[in-house]
């Protein structure tokens, strides 16, 4: 038989292949079509499905809607909980829309799940054919079940095979990618791009039901019928429990682009956190944490993280290994296998196993890449949420960085601020801490911030602080900023920046304190230093009032830098001037204070005598000498700017967010 006539195919199981493959392609020399069925033996007897209570809700709210005249139906169910077997028992339970529509069409994006999908249905229908349309496999179009890939199904001529007034039910594997061009075409030729009389049924599956890109799941999908999240899949004991540990990387994502869909430019996140000193934190994470879980899942961002993440986790002496979208097949099959049997620990992807994979031996998922997207947060995640034998739970180790980007995080999928740092919290904890939050009814306004208390089984750390200013005149008012400085000084320091103090003389003197820049420290370990700037007696020809500022001392340490600016100041100042603790401050301001203070206030609320003292006062007219206007005109365009952020991700949030009930078109 020539090699052009071997045109008939046929996915069978392969149980002792040397090489470890799932499946191998069997030529058959009768129909030119690729078929799921084994011609050498009696079909398997069909084994018997014990659907979970869920599974069976499920269906049954999709018969529901059916049987109310709704086409074009969703499904959200979390990762692990079995969506392709719900999906093929609809296959049975649904009925033919005319009498000659009997067909099944499966559409997938992926190739793992075109397998996954035929497999389920050889074994769940044995007495139906079951063809497969995808790559150099064709389909019949006659078949009982169709399991097509959507970019080959939608390649050329090859959908024009399929009767659409033959198909009874559509159901689509990962439907939030159903807006996609490729899927809007086929459904288009299946009459399945608004509701028909005669038209199949639609039914879409996914864990993630919504579009971080925005394009609205409407155009497809008229209604949810069904959300199961995988937080009561937990709860139910359906999924495993999971560990949060949430790590501060040192990447720096401020200036990475968005991409077209929303999330970040791979290219530049990758430059961003593909470092040597991220990914050493990143192991050193890992080997504090997670040294020993048996089989760990690491996300990247593109082959380059990849490479930089395997060695250094090789490095360390850990034996890591890599699947990208371009590890061949056969390797890519040998090495996953390897990895379920429990050969190696650390098994490091970009992206290709974020779908449509069953490793349910996962007992630690490591997110080294960052994410706006919840819903790639979820699938990620999500892969360590099966249960396995001996599996008790999964640890989910979150390197984040630079939140104010606006990230998603694990805390966040339980509704907590993305800043909130989590060490070793299980989802108890993290509930606890939403509820503690809530019941306080904290809001982002000023504060010095709120350190949460740790839990009995873990512990939920960090300090955020919030800073608001409405006015100017609320920033020269906030004496906040010196609390650490006159913890060290007895002197009346006032902050005017983030790092820069002033310590007023007299006659117009002052000396600066602040942090010098990093390129300043390069190749030395000063980070502080300290000038005096005098002011110029009266008519000197000079366009500044002040000489130029002389250094005095440099420090490499805060507290050792302000001691050395006191020792220079009790030398050079009265005491009684410059000290806190004098008199005088504590005297009602002057009238030329009040004067120039209310300058800045308007006519309403005007200062008085008993509204502030001298010392007070003089130390307000000292930061709108040195910068509060410029400080407060910038802290409030950041302010804008982090509102429109919050605005921003607020909108992508509620896009993201299942429920039950009909989608806007």
């Amino acid at each position: 038989m020539r090699l052009a006539c071997l045109t008939r195919r046929a996915i069978v199981p392969l149980l002792h292949s040397p090489r470890k493959a799932p499946y191998i392609i069997r030529a058959l020399p009768a129909r030119p079509y690729a078929t799921l069925q084994e011609n050498t033996k009696a079909p398997p007897q069909p084994q018997p499905v014990r659907l979970r209570a869920y599974q069976e809700e499920c269906i049954q709210s999709v018969l529901s809607s059916v049987q109310n005249g709704h086409k074009r139906l969703g499904i959200s169910l979390a990762t692990g909980s079995g969506k392709t077997v719900v999906f093929t028992q609809l296959i049975d339970r649904i009925g033919p829309v005319n009498p000659n529509a009997k067909k099944t069409l499966i559409l997938a994006h992926r190739r793992e799940l075109v397998e996954q999908a035929a497999r389920h249905c050889s074994n769940a229908y044995p007495d139906k054919t079951v063809d497969i349309e995808m790559g150099k496999m064709h389909a019949s179009g006659l078949a009982d079940i169709t399991v097509a890939s959507i970019q080959s199904i939608d390649s050329g001529d090859r959908i024009s095979k399929f009767d659409p007034s033959q198909f009874k039910l559509v159901l689509v594997d990962e439907a939030h990618h159903i807006v996609a061009p490729g899927y809007l075409r086929t459904l288009e030729y299946f009459g399945l791009d608004q509701k028909r009389d005669r038209s199949p049924i639609l039914v879409g599956v996914s864990a993630t039901f919504s579009r971080f890109d925005g394009l609205r799941l409407g155009r497809a999908i008229d209604e949810i019928v069904y959300h199961k999240d995988y937080v009561d899949m937990i709860g139910d004991k359906w999924l495993s429990d999971v560990i949060f540990t949430t790590v501060e990387s040192t990447a720096d994502i401020r200036r990475v682009r968005s991409a077209a869909n929303g999330d970040f430019q791979p290219g530049e996140l990758s430059r961003a956190v593909n470092t040597e000193q991220v990914n050493e934190v990143t192991v050193r994470s890992w080997l504090a944490k997670a040294q020993g879980r048996k089989s760990t899942l690491v996300f990247c961002v593109d082959i380059a993280h990849i490479t930089g993440l395997t060695q250094a986790f090789r490095d360390h002496g850990i034996d890591a290994r890599f699947i990208t979208g371009d590890t061949p097949k056969v390797e890519r099959s040998e090495r996953l296998d390897a990895f379920k049997r429990g050969e190696f620990p650390v098994l490091v992807n970009c992206g290709v196993f974020t779908e449509g994979t069953d490793i349910p031996n996962i007992d630690c998922v490591v997110l080294a890449r960052p994410t706006r997207s919840r819903n790639l947060l979820v699938q990620m995640i999500g892969r360590g949420m099966r249960l396995y034998p001996g599996k008790t739970n999964c640890h989910i180790i979150d390197m984040v960085s630079s939140l104010e980007t606006g990230i998603v995080t694990a805390p966040t999928l339980f509704g907590l601020d993305p800043s909130e740092i989590v060490e070793d919290a299980t989802m108890n904890d993290i509930r606890k801490l939403k509820d503690l939050k809530t019941t306080e009814d904290q809001e982002p306004k000023e504060s010095e911030g709120s350190t949460a208390q740790p839990t009995s089984k873990g512990a939920i750390k960090g300090q955020i602080t919030f800073t608001e200013y409405d006015t100017v005149f609320d920033l020269i008012s906030d004496t906040s900023g010196e609390s650490h400085i006159h913890a060290i000084s007895r002197y009346s320091w006032v902050q005017v920046d983030k790092s820069k103090y002033i310590l007023c003389g007299p006659g117009g003197n002052y000396i600066r304190l602040q942090a010098e820049k990093d390129e300043e420290n390069e190749g030395n370990d000063v980070k502080f230093a300290a000038w005096e700037i005098r002011a110029l007696p009266q008519g000197t020809a000079s366009k500044s009032p002040f000489a130029a500022p002389r250094q005095l001392l440099k420090a490499t340490t805060f507290a050792d830098a302000v001691h050395g600016s006191d020792k220079y100041a009790s030398e050079k100042y009265p005491v009684a001037f410059i000290t806190r603790r004098a008199k005088w401050r504590n005297n009602p301001a002057t009238a030329g204070q009040l004067k120039f203070l209310n300058k800045l206030r308007g006519l309403q609320d005007q200062l008085t005598e008993a509204d502030v003292t001298m010392g007070k006062a003089a130390d307000m007219i000292t930061k709108l000498k040195h910068g509060a206007r410029g400080r407060f005109t910038a802290l409030d365009a950041d302010r804008r700017r982090k509102q429109r952020q919050a605005a921003e991700q607020e909108a992508r949030r509620l896009k993201e967010v299942v429920s039950v009930g009909s989608l806007a078109a």
